[in-house]
């Protein structure tokens, strides 16, 4: 679970949740995003980019008001 206050969601708040997304993706499914960028001859930080934002909506957050 992700603790956030309400208060406080602006731009640095984001880009370190996006940050902390791409870390656990990158840690779980590294080595086959890599394999499949290389076999689809793509961008692998763009992948990294929009798996880590899917990952997103899978973790709770409860918002403090």
């Amino acid at each position: 679970m992700i603790y956030l206050n309400y208060n406080n969601l602006d731009d640095e708040t984001q880009q370190h949740l996006l940050s902390v997304s791409k870390e656990d993706i990158e840690s779980k499914f590294g080595n086959d995003l890599k394999a499949y960028a290389n076999k689809h001859h793509l961008d692998y930080n763009t992948i990294l980019d929009e798996e880590a934002i899917k990952n997103l909506y899978t973790y709770k957050y409860i918002f403090n008001i």
